[in-house]
């Protein structure tokens, strides 16, 4: 894979370091387990819900975390259930721990999670605050008279 030199951007832009960074992250493989594995979709147009298949695990073994711009969904058994001992003649459900780490857009909140049938469902929507959402500017003449007023928030 080709790699990109991004120097020359760090020293024109200003806020921009962290998409550089990722960009600079897509050619290296991080090594990461696809385990367990999730699904991340968008349910409206500022509205998106990350499933995670965690069968096997309770809502008390498995912790949310959302903090700044980063998601973490960690899940573990707890040493009690492990020292149980039971004898496996095969064993094709894995529950070994797991640490699932999402970066998030700017204004993406988490807004609730549920368990059903052996899935989180992660529930996240960017919301815009009031200051960020594109608005009208009012212009008025020399004659001091308003030519447009201001119409607030524009969609």
């Amino acid at each position: 894979m080709q790699n990109f030199d991004f120097s020359p951007f760090y020293r024109s832009t200003v806020g921009f370091d962290r998409l550089f960074s990722a960009l600079d992250g897509l050619g290296t493989p991080e090594g990461k387990s696809s385990y367990p594995p999730y699904n991340i979709e968008r349910t409206g147009e500022d509205a998106y819900r990350i499933s995670v298949a965690v069968s096997g695990f309770s809502a008390d073994e498995i912790s949310i975390e959302a903090k700044e711009n980063s998601l973490i969904i960690k899940g573990g058994k707890s040493v009690e259930t492990e020292k149980k001992e039971r004898e496996f003649l095969h064993r094709g459900i894995a529950q070994r721990a797991f640490d699932l780490r999402f970066q998030l857009a700017d204004y993406v909140e988490v807004v609730g999670a549920d368990l059903e049938n052996g899935l989180l469902h992660v529930s996240l929507k960017r919301e815009l605050p009031e200051s960020k959402k594109p608005r009208q500017i009012k212009i008025t003449s020399s004659d001091g008279k308003t030519a447009i007023e201001d119409k607030g928030a524009v969609n």
